[in-house]
């Protein structure tokens, strides 16, 4: 069983409409905040290797900074190329903290 993984403090987290890189256990994840809704994916565009967490919000996805590909932040889902998919990770905000099951 995995355990959830401290990510960052509730205060770091990115303001409603933005997104933010982290990194945990060397692994690059993109914070979304989706109208107050913290959403959290690979941190790594499946395209060619692009940061997402460096990316913007647009619509519910989160668009990579280097080819404007474009992820549904809740299901992984691309906008355009169904063979690449961004894996979303579990996540919850609990004792001012934010957690992810990796």
């Amino acid at each position: 069983m995995t355990d959830f993984v401290r990510i960052c403090a509730q205060s770091e987290l990115p303001a409603a409409g933005q997104v933010r890189e982290f990194v945990a256990t060397g692994r690059a994840l993109c914070v979304a905040n989706v109208d107050g809704a913290i959403c959290v994916l690979d941190g790594t565009c499946p395209h060619e290797g692009g940061p997402l967490g460096e990316g913007t919000l647009e619509k519910g996805r989160v668009v990579c900074p280097w080819h404007s590909y474009a992820f549904d932040v809740r299901t992984g889902a691309p906008q355009d190329d169904a063979e690449l998919r961004v894996e979303v990770l579990e996540a919850k905000v609990e004792n001012g903290e934010l957690r992810v099951k990796l």
